[in-house]
């Protein structure tokens, strides 16, 4: 191979990367997709009936209202950068899974849990920021009930060919509170409850946040598409 001499043969000036001006303290920057903007629901719909969704909203935050059930956007997304911020009940009820329990589902199946863990007892891989029965947080960055945790979420969707068989694995990266909890995780499969991780075939997917009893609260929740 010829040496190079000249600095200008390895510079490239196409394309310019599109300018994109940043969000300030959390918020959205100009490319984003604002799904809660603290004041509607309107890009969210109930799961189980396609009915507006029945969670309270109030002071700039929506909140679970127990026995509405889960709540899905109404747009689709494949690889995606996600900003959610969440806070754990004051009151304290329960320990463990029944503690300020909620979680936060990409492309309906892949599940970043949500749980106060800032002083409760549950199995590892089922506390605040784990790829839900997959993959254990690195640390715990809980913050105390009633503060605002911060999830920043880099998802890489799976991929499937035309005959349904999967022909690349999707990776999560989770920042909790700025920390890295996930690091390029690779996802198994679903994230399932009981049993062993499936790769049933799909294509984009909703986000859905989870109704599991507890009023859990969100805010500041954008999307960009990657």
């Amino acid at each position: 191979m010829a040496q190079i001499t000249d600095p200008k043969a390895t510079e490239v000036y196409e394309p310019v990367p599109k300018k994109v001006t940043p969000g300030m303290n959390g918020t959205a920057p100009s490319d984003a997709i604002v799904l809660f903007d603290g004041k509607s629901l309107n890009e969210w719909q109930s799961r189980k009936s396609g009915d507006a969704a029945g969670w309270k909203v109030e002071n700039g935050y929506m909140e679970v209202v127990r026995g509405t059930g889960d709540i899905i956007t109404k747009r689709k997304f494949g690889d995606v950068q996600l900003h959610i911020e969440w806070s754990a009940p004051t009151e304290i009820v329960g320990e463990g899974q029944g503690r300020g329990n909620s979680g936060v589902f990409l492309q309906e199946r892949y599940e970043v849990q949500v749980l106060d863990s800032y002083v409760s007892k549950t199995y590892s891989n089922g506390q605040a920021a784990a790829l839900y029965k997959q993959s254990i947080p690195l640390v715990n960055a809980t913050v105390a009930p009633g503060e605002w945790n911060v999830y920043d979420i880099i998802f890489h969707a799976p991929q499937f060919n035309k005959d349904g068989i999967k022909v690349a694995d999707g990776y999560v990266t989770v920042l909790h509170n700025g920390i890295v909890v996930q690091n390029h995780q690779r996802l198994l499969g679903t994230t399932e409850y009981i049993g062993f991780p499936k790769n049933p075939a799909h294509g984009d997917g909703s986000i859905i946040l989870q109704d599991h009893g507890n009023p859990v609260r969100f805010r500041n929740i954008w999307i960009r598409e990657l």
